[in-house]
């Protein structure tokens, strides 16, 4: 696809984000895609687009904004903020990401999102976050959590 069509398939995976359209976003994906981030860890196939179905649907004021992103014919890159409320502890998360993109045949084939976990872990849990974000094993159990929703998530609503 050309570099235009990538930044377009950028700026739709966001904007499908924002507006809470989990669905929209996992068609952006290839079927064999991988995607990796500090709070899922490494994901493939249909649990990418379970994972976004599965936190658009439970977010109640999710925003998000997309700021500098680019793409060429098979590598994109996209600073983007989400704002929202951890449903767990009802906390207001304020979370910086950098992704990076790689493409073929117009769909998103690696996608990985990088942001620091103890800034988010304070966030999300509060004063227990500084253990959650410094301590591996802790860190572990928070990702084990998450992959555990997921797994869940992925048995019961089929897309």
């Amino acid at each position: 696809m050309s570099a235009d069509g990538n930044r377009d398939l950028i700026r739709h995976l966001y904007t499908s984000l924002d507006a809470g359209d989990g669905e929209s976003m996992a068609a952006c994906y290839a079927e064999n895609a991988r995607f990796s981030d500090p709070a899922f860890g490494d994901l493939k196939g249909s649990q990418i687009g379970d994972m976004w179905r599965m936190l658009t649907s439970r977010s109640t004021d999710l925003s998000v904004v997309l700021g500098d992103n680019g793409a060429d014919e098979t590598t994109g890159h996209g600073d983007w903020v989400a704002t929202y409320t951890f449903t767990r502890t009802n906390r207001p998360v304020v979370n910086e990401i950098r992704a990076r993109f790689v493409f073929a045949d117009g769909l998103i084939v690696e996608h990985d999102d990088h942001f620091d976990f103890l800034r988010w872990a304070r966030q999300a849990f509060g004063p227990a976050g500084w253990a959650i974000g410094l301590l591996p094993p802790l860190k572990m159990r928070a990702r084990n959590t998450a992959r555990a929703q997921l797994e869940e998530f992925s048995a019961t609503h089929k897309p």
